[in-house]
């Protein structure tokens, strides 16, 4: 079994904002790939604001043929004399370097230019291990102190959630600190879940705990 074999693309109107999965890019074949907008995404994502990728206009259809090239665009280019410290954080084994649909799901393809994302559904599989960004951090306003690198953390599955039945819950000690964010959160719904372990990859403090990246792994 792959790590994964679907990214969800994410969207949303700014930092703090709900997140919309608004579509798949999902492995079909031996190095072929299609993308598909999830409809009803698309149409929650509206009352946000959401216009459809550039390069895809039309939600209606299924996209073939160069779609992970288009979409490997936002990943860092590898002349870059950067590069390494990009992989090093990211964790990124190198026999993956040039597979753009590992990079993808890995690194998110993230950009600041947009408000897209991209959400790998993760299987339990020998040697899982990936980066999240906790969500939720705009409402809870921790103090600088309370999270460093390498804090170990522990997760708790929301069955009572009514806004997201698949809500996971993580905490320093007996104190909550945010949520997995959408799409990652479903790996620890999945058989083997109890042997995952969080800790803390990297902590963006400025007044309070603005951005907080976690390494799940088994």
């Amino acid at each position: 079994m792959n790590e994964f074999n679907k990214i969800f693309l994410g969207w949303r109107k700014g930092q703090g904002a709900r997140r919309h999965i608004v579509g798949v890019l999902e492995k079909t074949s031996s190095n072929k790939y299609g993308f598909t907008y999830d409809r009803g995404g698309v149409e929650k994502a509206k009352t946000d604001g959401f216009t459809p990728y550039t390069e895809f206009p039309d939600t209606s259809v299924t996209y073939n043929g160069n779609v992970l090239d288009i979409f490997g665009q936002r990943l860092i280019k590898q002349e870059r004399p950067d590069i390494q410290r990009f992989y090093d954080f990211w964790e990124i084994e190198p026999q993956f370097k040039d597979d753009k649909f590992y990079l993808l799901g890995h690194t998110q393809g993230l950009l600041p230019t947009d408000n897209f994302e991209f959400l790998a559904d993760y299987n339990i599989v020998d040697g899982l291990h990936f980066l999240t960004e906790l969500a939720s951090l705009s409402i809870q306003n921790l103090s600088p102190s309370m999270l460093s690198e390498n804090d170990t953390l522990r997760f708790e599955i929301e069955k009572d959630n009514a806004h997201d039945p698949e809500a996971v819950k993580i905490y320093k000690d007996n104190y909550f600190i945010g949520y997995i964010k959408r799409i990652h959160c479903r790996v620890f719904h999945k058989l083997g879940a109890e042997n995952l372990k969080l800790s803390v990859k990297a902590v963006d403090k400025n007044g309070s705990i603005k951005r907080v990246f976690v390494k799940v792994f088994l």
